[in-house]
């Protein structure tokens, strides 16, 4: 059994989110220890893992408990796994074409400025005036 300090260190998940994601039931509740320390197995360690892992893939808290409860049923199709991977792919993408165009904004107006003097800083002005961008990017 490990304590929620080894379980944070084991995983990497701050302490706070490991408590966090108990009351959001992502995780069951821990056993307690007769001195009323919570205590994780090493079922929950994976659990944890897998949570942290589709975290850093961008997952919404909704779609891991989905997939968790998917988890629980190894024996069905994979298609709603599969469905909600695609659409995090579709979410990374968009994000991904709209860092795209501020990257394209930003150059342009960095290089744009010729000015010594804020006055005059097309930074600025820019930045003032979302007339002077060159195309959509909000």
């Amino acid at each position: 059994m490990l304590t929620i300090g080894d379980l944070s260190k084991a995983t990497g998940v701050k302490v706070p989110t490991i408590r966090y994601y108990e009351q959001m039931g992502l995780l069951s509740p821990a056993e307690r220890s007769e001195g009323n320390q919570r205590r994780y197995s090493a079922g929950e360690r994976d659990r944890l893992a897998f949570i942290r892992h589709a975290r850093d893939l961008g997952l919404t808290l909704d779609a891991i408990r989905e997939l968790i409860e998917l988890s629980q049923h190894p024996e069905h199709p994979c298609r709603d796994a599969d469905r909600i991977a695609a659409e995090q792919l579709a979410a990374v993408r968009r994000k991904i074409a709209r860092l795209r165009k501020l990257e394209a904004e930003l150059e342009r107006i960095t290089t744009h400025c010729h000015s010594n003097q804020i006055s005059d800083c097309y930074v600025i002005r820019a930045l003032a005036n979302h007339d002077l961008c060159s195309d959509e990017h909000d």
